[in-house]
C-alpha cells in the first residue's frame, strides 16, 4: 500500500534529515511549529531554530538578514500569513534583493477544512508568482516533498513552498527512477486525447480522472506540474501539440494560478483549448476537508467533466 502522509509532515522530516549535511540551514516559525511540522527541527537543532512569535512580517525580515549573512533560512507559517500578511516583506526584503530565503506556506488551499475561509489560502500561487524571480512550488506527496526540500536547499534564490494539511497518497514513488527537478513537470500517465495538468493534491485526483475517462474510451495524459513558476513550458507545449486540449487543476483560485500560467503561455505560442479546474473566484467555507473539496468540485469527477468540455472545444 502506498504511503499516505501530509506534505507538511514530509517537510518536517526532510529539514531534520538534511540538517547535518547543511550546517547553514536554519528554520524560522511564527508560533505554528506544531502545525507546519518544523517542531522536529526545533527539538533536534534548537540553536538553529527561531520561533518569532505571531509576527510573520518580522520573521521574513529576520530570514532576509540571515540569508544576507550566508545562512539558508526556511521561514514557515500558514500560507495565508506567508503570502498574504507578509507579502510586502517577502517582496521587498526577500524578492527585491533576490535573497536565498525559502518561504514556506503550510495549510494552503481548501483542504485546511474546518479553519474556514480566513485560513483557506487560495491566492498564494497568484501573489507569489507576481514577485520577480520567485520560484513557486507545491509538491503532490510526501516522496516529492522530501526531494523538493533537498532541491530548494541547493537552489540559491528566493522560493515559495506550499505544504498541505491533509494526508495524501504517495504516487510519485511508482514512477521508475523518479527525480524531482525545479521547473520540470513530470508525465505520470501518457494519453492522446486530452492532457490533465495538475499541482498538489489535485495530481492524485487527475490520475483518478484519467481512469474515469479511460472507461469512456478517452485517453488522458496526466502531468504533475509541481513547479508553478518557472513553468515547464516545453512540456506544456508538447502536450498541446500532441493532445490538442488541456485541463489545468489546482487547489487554488482559477485566477492567477497554474491555469492562468498555462493559458498565458499557450496563447502566445500555440492557442489551444484550456479549461481551468479550481476554485472559481470564491472564498472557502468551513467543513471537513474532503467535503469542502467536493463542494467546490475539486474531485476526480469534477476534473473529468472539465476534460469532456476541453475535448468538445477541440472538436469545434
Amino acid at each position: 500500500m502506498a504511503e499516505k502522509i501530509a506534505t507538511r509532515n514530509a517537510y518536517g522530516d526532510a529539514i531534520v534529515a538534511l540538517a547535518e549535511q547543511y550546517p547553514e540551514l536554519v528554520v524560522l516559525d511564527a508560533d505554528l511549529s506544531g502545525a507546519t511540522m518544523s517542531k522536529g527541527f526545533s527539538k533536534a537543532y534548537p540553536e538553529r531554530f527561531f520561533n518569532m512569535g505571531i509576527a510573520e512580517c518580522n520573521m521574513m525580515g529576520v530570514a532576509a538578514g540571515l540569508a544576507a549573512c550566508g545562512k539558508k533560512p526556511f521561514a514557515s507559517t500558514f500560507a495565508m500569513f506567508a503570502a498574504g500578511r507578509a507579502f510586502e516583506q517577502v517582496r521587498n526584503s526577500i524578492g527585491y534583493p533576490h535573497l536565498n530565503v525559502k518561504v514556506v506556506g503550510s495549510h494552503g488551499g481548501l483542504s485546511v477544512g474546518e479553519d474556514g475561509a480566513t485560513h483557506q489560502c487560495c491566492e498564494d500561487f497568484a501573489t507569489m508568482r507576481t514577485i520577480p524571480g520567485m520560484v513557486v512550488c507545491c509538491p503532490c506527496d510526501g516522496n516529492e516533498m522530501r526531494q523538493a526540500v533537498q532541491a530548494l536547499i541547493d537552489y540559491d534564490g528566493p522560493a515559495y513552498l506550499r505544504l498541505g494539511r491533509s494526508a495524501v497518497e504517495t504516487v510519485t514513488d511508482a514512477v521508475p527512477g523518479y527525480r524531482f527537478e525545479l521547473g520540470k513537470g513530470v508525465t505520470l500517465r501518457d494519453g492522446s486525447d486530452v492532457t490533465l495538468i495538475a499541482v498538489g493534491l489535485m495530481v492524485q485526483e487527475a490520475l483518478k480522472a484519467a481512469e474515469i475517462l479511460a472507461g469512456e474510451g478517452v485517453s488522458a495524459r496526466v502531468i504533475n506540474m509541481h513547479t508553478v513558476k518557472p513553468l515547464d513550458e516545453a512540456l506544456v507545449l508538447k502536450a498541446a501539440e500532441e493532445t490538442g486540449a488541456i485541463v489545468t487543476s489546482e487547489e487554488h483560485n482559477i485566477i492567477g494560478g497554474l491555469g492562468e500560467a498555462v493559458s498565458g503561455y499557450l496563447s502566445g505560442v500555440r492557442p489551444t483549448p484550456v479549461v481551468r479546474h479550481g476554485v472559481e473566484d470564491q472564498f472557502g467555507r468551513s467543513g471537513k476537508a474532503a467535503e469542502v473539496l467536493a463542494a467546490y468540485g475539486l474531485t476526480a469527477e469534477g476534473m473529468a467533466d472539465k476534460a469532456r468540455a476541453a475535448i468538445a472545444l477541440k472538436k469545434r
